[in-house]
This record gives structure tokens, C-alpha cells and sequence, in this order.
């Protein structure tokens, strides 16, 4: 069963603002529900919109639809974000979103899923929010 403490978080702080700090991004941790580790990114010096609309383009044409706009406010994907990001050539925010993913997980995570007997079993969840619904992201100058 999903599920991380404060007690974690706090361990797990450390390493995280380490990352946000090497990379100029600044940020929250959280915890959603007693099951998700939870990081907000709320302003830096990475293009994180920029980026996620040059990647929503670039699928959009190679499936044929209309690109849609990005917006201020991302909830990222976990399981593809280094990988999307390498894809387009933004391997600097695939970077920081490998090394933040890591220090998220810390030593403890684990995930013992299986898929075919629709069996789920992780540590705890992580999610990366760029923004917030109610406050876009801000891009700071270098």
C-alpha cells in the first residue's frame, strides 16, 4: 500500500532542494493523501512550459492533430518526462527531472507492481506539478 510520512519527507527534503537549488528552481514539497510525495514548482531559470508546448507540437504534427496550448501550470508525467524531454533535445530539463525524480525516491522507494494480475504495490507515489491551477509558473531571467 502507497504510503509515506512526514518523517520521510522530511529525510527526503534534503536532497531534493539540493537538486532544485543546482538547477535555479525554486520549489515546495508536500505531501497529497498519506500516499504521494509531492513537489511544486513555482519559479527557475528552466523553460519547463516552453519546453512541454515544443513537445505537445512535435507530437501533435507527428499524429496529425492540432497542437493544443500548454499554459501556465503542468502536472508532469513521471514515467516519460527525461525521455520526452531527451526527444526534443531538452536534455538539460531531462537532467534536472532524472535527478529530482531520484532524489524522490531516496533509498526507500520501491515498486513491486504487477500488471497483469492488476496487482499495485508501491512505496508511495511522486508527483511534479510546474506551477499550481491558480498560479502559472514564473520563468526567471538568468
Amino acid at each position: 500500500m502507497a504510503y509515506i510520512s512526514q518523517q520521510e519527507k522530511k529525510e527526503l527534503a534534503p536532497a531534493i532542494k539540493a537538486v532544485l537549488k543546482k538547477y535555479g528552481v525554486k520549489g515546495s514539497i508536500a505531501i497529497n493523501h498519506h500516499s504521494s510525495l509531492v513537489v511544486n514548482i513555482k519559479s527557475g531559470v528552466l523553460d519547463f512550459l516552453g519546453a512541454s508546448q515544443k513537445y505537445n507540437d512535435h507530437r501533435a504534427e507527428w499524429r496529425g492533430e492540432a497542437p493544443y496550448n500548454v499554459g501556465g501550470y503542468l502536472q508532469v508525467n513521471t514515467s516519460w518526462c527525461e525521455q520526452w524531454m531527451e526527444e526534443i533535445g531538452e536534455t538539460k530539463i531531462a537532467k534536472f527531472y532524472g535527478d529530482l525524480i531520484k532524489a524522490m525516491k531516496g533509498t526507500r522507494w520501491y515498486n513491486n507492481s504487477d500488471i497483469m494480475t492488476d496487482y499495485f504495490d508501491y512505496a508511495y507515489y511522486i508527483d511534479i506539478n510546474v506551477g499550481k491551477w491558480n498560479k502559472d509558473y514564473v520563468l526567471e531571467n538568468n
